[in-house]
């Protein structure tokens, strides 16, 4: 047989003639993140000792006291941060003083579950001086949403942490948040399946954005990763940032005009690629217009521009995020996404 000798504009030529054939898709082959093993914490009993504390902004006295009837009424006792009150411009006392609280509450063998009064803005400032060995010694439950998103990527990130995105302790807890988060929380179930709320389906009757939309149908697996898009987005390209290669990816946003989540948006598909996920959803996300007069897409438009052209499961108007009826997700915990049921399943425990 004669050598064929191919020069690189032959092969170029060959390899477009190859993958334009009927049958044969053209997109390459999806990338995923590397397997981390789980570290996940002990589950939440009846009676155990929850440490308040405030790792971003500053939280007032009203807010301390709403958190700790929360906190007892689930059946648990509370232990304040010795700097739960302190005060440095809008966030809750220096880096020193919320980097100290955080510690003493992991530190503290009594103490089963931490839980941030509310979330605000300074999370970030805190990644690159947290003591991720102490952590990793002694893991237990992180709970909170918004900005605790930083601690939430950068904790499983460098110990695979399993914490949990969900109401911070100030919340006002529905029912459906409360039976949720205790579920996922207290109770190890080799798997537990999540519906939307039907109080949020009701709203979007007047409230359009509450709706659930399904922009590609389909059901997908892997691992939970995601949490405020603000702050997903900045982390993007730190060593804390969301590599959701081959997980599912999930997104909420408030107070945020949507020329703003698309800057967010476009920062995260470069990043890493919206295409490289497994699947992605994107919560209520409450208050993101334009300011009255401005020329501007609306909030799903703005979705749409990123999630329509992906042929990954992706939906909008999920129970995540700045609402009342959120259901909490364990980052880093492997779970299905199902768009016709309108379902996440956890298909591992949260917890041990």
């Amino acid at each position: 047989m004669p050598r064929i000798t191919l020069t690189r504009r032959g092969f170029g030529a060959l390899a477009a003639a190859a993958m334009s054939a009927p049958g044969l898709v053209s997109a390459a082959p999806r990338r995923t993140h590397s397997a981390k093993r789980l570290l996940k914490p002990p589950r939440l009993r009846p009676g155990d000792l929850v440490g308040l504390v405030a790792p971003g902004g500053y939280v007032s006295e009203q807010l301390i006291e709403k958190s700790v009837r929360n906190i007892e009424a689930l059946g648990l006792r509370v232990k304040e941060g010795r700097y739960l009150r302190a005060v440095y411009g809008n966030y809750a006392g220096s880096a020193q003083q919320r980097l100290a609280d955080l510690h003493a509450m992991f530190a503290d063998p009594d103490v089963k579950m931490i839980w941030p009064v509310r979330g605000g803005s300074g999370c970030i400032s805190l990644l690159s001086r947290l003591d991720y060995g102490l952590i990793r010694r002694n893991p237990k439950i992180l709970l909170g949403y918004s900005d605790i998103t930083a601690l939430h990527l950068a904790i499983y990130n460098k110990t695979g942490l399993v914490t949990f995105h969900g109401p911070v302790a100030s919340s006002t807890l529905s029912d459906y948040s409360r039976t949720h988060m205790m579920a996922v929380l207290g109770e190890p179930q080799a798997s537990y399946t999540i519906p939307m709320a039907q109080e949020n389906a009701l709203r979007a009757h007047t409230e359009p954005h509450y709706g659930i939309r399904t922009l590609t149908a389909g059901v997908a697996s892997g691992p939970l990763l995601g949490g405020n898009l603000s702050i997903v987005a900045a982390l993007a390209g730190t060593p804390y940032a969301a590599d959701f290669r081959g997980g599912l990816l999930f997104l909420e946003e408030v107070d945020e005009a949507p020329y703003r989540l698309d800057r967010m948006m476009t920062q995260l598909d470069l990043a890493v690629g919206f295409a490289n996920a497994a699947g992605v959803m994107v919560g209520i996300c409450e208050d993101c217009v334009a300011k009255e007069g401005r020329r501007s897409l609306t909030l799903d438009q703005t979705f749409d521009e990123h999630l329509k052209p992906l042929v990954i499961p992706a939906v909008t108007g999920y129970s995540i995020g700045h609402i009342r009826n959120q259901f909490t997700l364990p980052v880093g915990l492997t779970a299905r996404l199902d768009t016709a049921a309108q379902t996440v399943t956890l298909l591992e425990p949260a917890v041990t």
